[in-house]
């Protein structure tokens, strides 16, 4: 499982003129069953990402983000082993 953290390199402007090609890029993400969960940070910095795929598939789908085809935010990933969940989320506890 990975987590991804963006960071914005850009005024708040330019992302909100990114932000529903964002949507729907991440909307994707999740029909594809790649995304478990994502928010904007507060502060709006930029946002987190949590994704559970192999590794060259994140990437491949990061470089596709409008945010990162603009060069309007930075990625950071950290992969974990999810070995506690609470209840509801026991799918995607990993041995």
């Amino acid at each position: 499982m990975f987590v991804v953290s963006l960071n914005y390199k850009v005024p708040l402007t330019e992302i909100d003129r990114l932000q529903a090609a964002h949507v729907e890029w991440l909307k994707a993400c999740y029909a594809d069953g790649i995304f478990v969960a994502s928010g904007p940070k507060k502060p709006r910095t930029g946002g987190i990402i949590i994704a559970q795929c192999p590794r060259e598939v994140l990437d491949a789908r990061l470089a596709a983000d409008p945010f990162a085809m603009a060069n309007a935010a930075d990625y950071e990933v950290i992969e974990f082993l999810a070995r506690m969940t609470t209840a509801g989320l026991d799918t995607f506890r990993e041995a």
